[in-house]
């Protein structure tokens, strides 16, 4: 008998406790849980139980609200999935910042970049080049030769970016240096040679046109009484502020043909930024001289007998010296002419390679339709 007001109490503090739990679910659920995710898998309770029944809506919710997390996790780039969305920073820039201060007070990144691939005995015309170029271009120095701080003999030297390999080209560090994601502040990219004359040019002006011309790759036209040129379509129009084509030139009876049309050369390039997008990847890692580059750019633009043109306004001099070749297998016989055949080694090597590209492309594209 003694036994009765226990049990009685035993029951009404069990049924107290369930009502409790009733009404309070988001504070014991916690407590109920174990491991790392709130699903059935790790939940205490099955959903076949009376309490996890109770509790299935505030454990789905949970779960949905989880899920909803990761989904956006899974938009991050790769290898950034861990991180919340909030933290990602995808894209960089080639702008110096102090060290002290605070970083909301660093000047601001600049709108345009001009990169070159220069050596010390060149000093006196990349600084007349860099003097053409305004407060609006970040400036990179590619050194080939291994002399950096030689140049600080220059003031802007000390405001730019310099990046020292020896015997390297420059289309070399532009795929080591000029990925997409580091240059994505810039609207155009130059990525000239250290050997252009540069008297009758002016990198604002030059803008002005390739934008008023909707030109995603273009160079400035050659003044070719007193440089060197290559082909017909990249040499100074006298009466024209722009060119997009040498149609009705000796060479090109057919205007919609490389290089007639659509063409601009390696030698002094200027990218807008989605057209570098795609230059970028089709420049091979282990290509290094960039020859062949030139007649496929046209693949980089939406409409490349629109979008490709030579500014004839802001024109260059290409003085054509072979500072980069000279460098070769110094004290080695010959070392000149074996720059030279790897150059066109390498040119042979990438229209094979783009060559099967385009044949894999369309294999797969037509065995893609028949399937359908």
């Amino acid at each position: 008998m003694k036994l009765a007001p226990f049990l009685m109490a035993l029951s009404a503090a069990m049924t107290f406790g369930f009502f409790i739990g009733l009404t309070f679910p988001v504070a014991i659920t916690p407590k109920l849980q174990c491991g790392r995710s709130s699903g059935a898998a790790n939940s205490r309770f099955s959903d076949t139980s009376i309490l996890g029944r109770l509790w299935a809506p505030l454990r789905n919710s949970t779960t949905s609200n989880a899920t909803s997390g990761i989904a956006k996790v899974a938009r991050n780039p790769q290898g950034a999935e861990r991180l919340p969305p909030g933290i990602v920073v995808s894209e960089s820039d080639l702008h110096l910042r102090r060290i002290w201060g605070s970083p909301t007070e660093d000047t601001a990144t600049r709108k345009y970049l001009l990169a070159m691939a220069v050596g010390y005995t060149e000093r006196v015309n990349v600084n007349a080049n860099v003097h053409k170029f305004s407060n609006n271009f970040d400036v990179v120095l590619f050194h080939y030769d291994g002399r950096t701080t030689e140049w600080d003999t220059f003031v802007w030297s000390k405001q730019a970016i310099h990046i020292s390999a020896k015997k390297q080209t420059k289309w070399w560090f532009a795929k080591r240096f000029l990925h997409p994601s580091i240059v994505a502040p810039y609207d155009y990219i130059f990525l000239w040679d250290e050997d252009l004359g540069v008297e009758n040019f002016t990198a604002e002006a030059y803008i002005n046109i390739v934008k008023k011309h909707g030109l995603g790759i273009s160079q400035p036209g050659l003044d070719v009484t007193k440089g060197k040129k290559i082909y017909d379509v990249t040499v100074k129009r006298d009466a024209s502020e722009m060119h997009k084509t040498d149609a009705g030139g000796q060479y090109c009876s057919d205007m919609h043909r490389r290089p007639c049309s659509g063409f601009v050369e390696v030698m002094a390039p200027v990218f807008s930024r989605d057209a570098w997008k795609c230059v970028w990847y089709m420049i091979q890692n282990d290509l290094v001289h960039g020859w062949g580059l030139d007649f496929n750019f046209w693949r980089c633009v939406d409409d490349p007998e629109e979008q490709i043109g030579v500014v004839d306004a802001q024109f260059v001099v290409h003085h054509g010296v072979p500072t980069l070749r000279g460098q070769g297998n110094r004290g080695k016989q010959r070392s000149t002419d074996k720059v030279s055949a790897r150059q066109y080694k390498e040119m042979l090597a990438f229209y094979s390679r783009i060559s099967n590209a385009d044949k894999e492309l369309a294999n797969s594209t037509t065995t893609s339709s028949s399937a359908t």
